[in-house]
């Protein structure tokens, strides 16, 4: 199957980047590309672009697509939250600009062997990088209630995550949980049918929280963020889109603490702390999709960019 992906809000993206030709990026989220292509064709000879995705797919997918630019393109597979180092392998120590496009891929989404989509009826796995050992069905077969309920409460944002839980837990006493589609009709015997009606799939949350556990997505989120703002030039800019309320509210608020750090009471009349602003918050609200791209790409619903300028 072709690694196919459509960028959401990539013009915005790409204008908020402000390249420079001769400059050094890093799409730290490669995907199908998307993002990097349009910034390494804004590249001039001097200037260099970084891409990191931790799915072997996504990473020979990109070669392709990014193969006019080999020259000024180098990707790496790894996570981006080891930005830092695998950038200082390679001699570079500041950036120009930051990507994050965070989430799922479609061709993730998409690819049924993968496990991500409760489309599917196929093998529980969710594995971004298919290197690591913790899967989905891992999770769903050996965490114990409570620890399914916090994660589904908390990742899911689903309001019968403690049924959700309880269910899972009783079916597994039988047998094993293997597939999506065994997981699937766990989760609608949770729910009651009156929500199932008008809630739209009633796996949709539960699958998604599982996901983000699988892959550390939040945590990586977190430990990343302020790291990667100290890898810019001044005046360079990282920009992140999400999917999410909880990564949202983690770049939201990691964008603000790294423009005012301070953490002098309020009624101090001058700064004794000595923490020193990064720089600014650009975008002070998300940057949301256009009508237009909503009409031709439906998973940008729930898309958010913030962006930050490095001082």
């Amino acid at each position: 199957m072709e690694f196919e992906h459509t960028s959401v809000l990539l013009e915005e993206t790409i204008e908020n980047l402000q390249i420079k030709p001769d400059g050094v990026y890093v799409d730290g989220t490669l995907g199908g590309g998307g993002h990097s292509y349009r910034i390494a064709s804004a590249l001039h000879e001097g200037g260099r672009l970084i891409g990191i995705d931790q799915d072997e797919a996504a990473i020979e997918a990109a070669g392709r697509r990014l193969a006019p630019y080999r020259d000024r393109v180098t990707l790496i597979r790894d996570n981006y939250c080891n930005a830092v180092q695998v950038l200082r392998q390679r001699g570079i120590e500041k950036v120009d600009g930051i990507v994050l496009d965070l989430g799922v891929s479609s061709f993730q989404l998409d690819n049924a062997e993968r496990g991500f989509s409760y489309r599917y009826d196929t093998a529980l796995d969710m594995r971004m990088d298919l290197r690591r050992t913790l899967t989905a069905r891992d999770i769903v077969n050996q965490y114990t209630e409570p620890e399914l309920y916090r994660v589904i409460r908390d990742y899911g944002e689903e309001q019968f995550a403690k049924n959700i839980a309880k269910h899972i837990v009783k079916a597994r006493a039988d047998k094993p949980i293997e597939t999506t589609g065994e997981l699937n009709e766990i989760i609608r015997a949770a729910i009651p049918a009156k929500m199932r009606a008008t809630g739209g799939h009633p796996s949709k949350r539960t699958f998604q929280a599982i996901r983000i556990e699988c892959n550390r997505e939040l945590e990586v989120l977190r430990d990343s963020v302020d790291a990667l703002i100290s890898l810019l030039h001044p005046g360079g800019r990282i920009c992140i889109i999400t999917f999410h309320s909880l990564e949202d509210r983690i770049v939201k608020t990691a964008f603000r603490r790294n423009e005012n750090p301070c953490t002098c009471p309020p009624d101090f009349p001058v700064c004794v702390c000595g923490q020193v602003s990064k720089g600014k918050v650009i975008t002070r609200k998300p940057v949301l999709p256009t009508k237009e791209e909503l009409a031709v790409n439906k998973r940008a619903g729930s898309a958010k960019l913030r962006v930050f300028c490095r001082a």
